[in-house]
Parts: structure tokens; sequence; C-alpha cells
């Protein structure tokens, strides 16, 4: 374990160890900590997040609810380091797992530096967004910033319009910024991100590195896996499948004699109707599912990959504690 200090003005890893201090430059002040994105389901925090890394640590899809764990991605810079803690959206629990998921978004909430606040350009500020930023409220050790997103699909009447009523919600934002978080070679769009990196670290406390330089999340491989096949299970699925699906991987091992990875994982749904549809007309949606995740998991483990899924029920999951527990929420 590192000699490190523990942090206590923030999150500490999930696994108990604390990162090497390595990467704090001796000539500067160096700045560290941790931010938060929230905001109502579907605007745009995991994807933000990714862009910001530089690399997906965190599955995107437009199904709402789609992050289900605070995953933590680390961005670099020569002066600091910045802890993006991407965690669940906010919304009004049906379920044991639903109630689950706010209560870690207050925990996180409660624990970082800074809380960005994001409202898609394209839509109007509604009656869940002002919910939203009144609740930070309740958050007074956390600046505040508010962040107008998908800027690249809005026109510049919508941006202005969002820009004015988003600053109208609280009178201690330390910022307001318009972006795109989307993947793009266009210039401004870059330039965005960084006014955002720049503004955040500026808002950080002073303090060494939590992290070695490099690394991008503490995320495990095990667990990475598990929710890139999920990113790939939700695509195309609608009405209450998408939150009914979960997956487990059941073990990761490398061919001695070939430069292969075997993963045999679980894709678990609630009830026999959805393993249909997942798995598909004789396998074909279950195989297609496979290509896809096999295709991300490559990249990750640096080798070809034998991706063997099977499908099971465990019925009602997202109400029963113990099934819950099993699946690590």
């Amino acid at each position: 374990m590192s000699d490190a200090p523990v942090p206590t003005d923030g999150p500490v890893p999930s696994d108990g160890t604390v990162p090497s201090d390595s990467a704090v430059p001796s000539d500067a002040a160096f700045h560290s900590g941790f931010v938060t994105f929230v905001g109502r389901p579907n605007v745009g925090k995991s994807t933000l997040t990714n862009a910001l890394v530089g690399e997906k640590v965190a599955i995107t899809s437009d199904k709402p609810q789609t992050t289900r764990r605070a995953i933590r991605g680390i961005l670099n810079r020569p002066t600091g380091q910045l802890v993006i803690v991407d965690t669940p959206g906010i919304h009004k629990p049906r379920t044991l797992l639903g109630q689950r998921l706010n209560d870690l978004v207050e925990q996180v909430l409660g624990d970082v530096d800074v809380i960005g606040f994001l409202v898609p350009a394209v839509d109007k500020v509604g009656p869940g967004d002002r919910r939203i930023a009144e609740s930070l409220d309740g958050y007074r050790r956390a600046k505040k910033v508010a962040i107008v997103t998908k800027t690249d699909i809005a026109t510049r009447e919508q941006i202005t319009e969002r820009l004015m009523e988003v600053d109208s919600l609280r009178e201690d934002w330390a910022a307001v910024i318009p972006l795109s978080a989307v993947a793009s070679t266009d210039a401004k769009a870059h330039e965005q991100l960084d006014v955002l990196a720049d503004e955040l670290l500026t808002l950080m406390p002073e303090g060494p590195a939590l992290y070695e330089a490099g690394v991008v999340t503490d995320e495990s491989v095990e667990d990475r896996i598990a929710e890139i096949i999920r990113e790939a299970a939700l695509e195309g699925v609608r009405d209450e499948l998408p939150h009914s699906i979960a997956v487990t991987v059941e073990d990761i091992a490398e061919r001695e004699d070939a430069d292969i990875t075997d993963i045999h994982a679980n894709i678990v749904v609630e009830r026999d109707s959805q393993k249909g549809i997942i798995i598909g007309h004789k396998g074909a949606r279950l195989r297609d599912v496979g290509t896809r995740a096999r295709a991300q998991i490559e990249p990750l483990v640096g080798t070809k990959v034998f991706l063997k899924l099977h499908v099971r029920i465990a019925k009602e999951w997202q109400r029963d504690p113990k099934q819950l527990g099993r699946l690590g929420f």
C-alpha cells in the first residue's frame, strides 16, 4: 500500500488503496480534487466524463439510468488532477435498486469539491432541473458550476436562451459554461472542454495528485468488461428491459498456448420473456451483443477475446435485497 496520506476531502478509491503522489510537480502549485456532474437522466454526464478524460471509462446509452455505479475518471494536467466521479442520474425511484442509486448520488455529492450541474441546450429548463438546482443547497461544501451541454445540436438562439435560464437558477454559480462533449474534430468544441477543465482545476484545493500520472480510472478490468457487455445489450431494447439488465463476469483467463483471453459472463434479466428478447431468433441478437462487446474488450485486455455469454433469470432482482447484493448493489 502507498505511504501517501489518505485524502480527507474526497472519496477514497473503492479498493481501499491510496494512490501515489508521484505526479506532483515540484515547481508549481498543484490542485487536485473531486468533481461530479448532476442533472436529469440522459443529459450527457457519462459522455462529458469520457470527453474530459480523453478515453472511454463510462458506458453511454440513450437509455435513462444507464450509469449504476460511481465510476472515477482521472484527468491529468501539469498543474493539477481532476477525479471525475460519474454517478447515476437523479430520478424518482420505483425499485430498491433505484433508491440505492439515489443514495449513492447523495453520498458522492456530500464528498466532492465541485458539483457540475448539466442542462442540455436543446431542452428548456423544467421542473426537474429546478428541483435538482435547488437541492444543491444541501451541499454547501461544494462549489457549483453550471454546464449547458449538447451545443453541437442546438441553435445559437437555444444556447443563449438556455444560458440565461440556467444562470437564473442560482446566485452562487462559480461559472456558467456552454460546450459539446461529443467526439469531434471541431477545434471550438475541444476549446470549450479545455475551458471547463481549466475552470474546474482552479476551483480545486491545492494538494498532491491522488492517482499516479497516466491512470485514467480506478475501475477494475472485470468491472469495465461487465459494463461494456451491458452497453452492448442495451442497444435496441426498450420499455422496462433496459432497467432489468445486469451483467456479471464469472471468469477471465488468458490461454497459455495462444494470444487469446477467455471471458465467461452472465447477462441477468428478470423474466423469461426478457431472456427471449436478449437471445433473439436462433440466438442472433445474443451473437450481435457478443460481437459488439468483443470489439471494445479486445483493446482493453490487449489480446483476441473468446467471449461466452449466458443469459440467466433472477426474478425481480431490482427489488430483492439479496439479489442486489449478489449483483454488486
